[in-house]
């Protein structure tokens, strides 16, 4: 067997089979660069690393419509099955990203039951996370949506900005100032903290203002 060509992030190397560890590449791509453009024939999938992948289309007017961003995790595995890519996808920031021939893993889905297991329970995790992004958007206020936020991608009340907050602020579906005037009040109130990149509730943070929407079940 063919040993695996580079190291790669823990989630691949426990998600992948050996042999298409072997086939994975990776790539350094500049904010601005495409991975792949809509229309076109799929010839590869994407792990990102490190950076920011935006899904995108053009929308009925011309305008681009952002359908995802990726910080971590696959793009493309929704063209697995299909004969065009359905988007663009676009590197908002700079980044590492692994690549594999998208015909290997079609194989390897068929050839290997415990990978196509692995895999399924990979898109159950995608699915989980993008209806939590579903509950965000359906917050009214910029404050519950930087809560949710934070309970569902962070960890103990901690999260880890791997995006600027302009980015963050599309991400949940406001305006980057609306964000800065929430989380100044939250920091000023004592519910926040910002610290090395990080969002931290603070004491206040999961009572004051009434609770986080979680807390208070407005969210299922």
């Amino acid at each position: 067997m063919t040993p695996p060509a580079l190291p790669l992030p823990a989630a691949l190397h426990a998600l992948l089979p050996a042999d298409l560890q072997a086939v994975a590449t990776p790539m350094q791509l500049k904010r601005g660069e495409r991975l792949f453009v809509q229309g076109h024939t799929p010839a590869r999938m994407f792990y990102v690393v490190g950076g920011e992948v935006v899904l995108q289309r053009l929308g009925i007017q011309g305008e681009n419509v952002v359908l995802q961003r990726v910080r971590q995790g696959f793009v493309a595995e929704a063209s697995l099955q299909s004969p065009r890519y359905h988007c663009e996808a676009v590197m908002t920031s700079a980044g590492e990203l692994i690549a594999l021939p998208i015909d290997a893993v079609r194989q390897a889905l068929l050839d290997d039951s415990a990978f196509a297991t692995r895999w399924i329970g990979m898109l159950n995790q995608e699915l989980k996370r993008l209806r939590a992004q579903c509950e965000r958007l359906s917050l009214v206020g910029v404050r519950d949506r930087v809560l949710h936020l934070i309970e569902t991608e962070g960890a103990d009340g901690c999260l880890r900005l791997q995006a600027s907050l302009k980015s963050i602020a599309a991400e949940i579906g406001v305006t980057h100032e609306a964000l800065y005037r929430t989380l100044a009040a939250m920091e000023k109130q004592g519910q926040l903290q910002r610290t090395d990149g990080q969002l931290r509730l603070g004491r206040m943070g999961a009572v004051g203002g009434g609770g986080s929407p979680l807390r208070q079940g407005k969210v299922r």
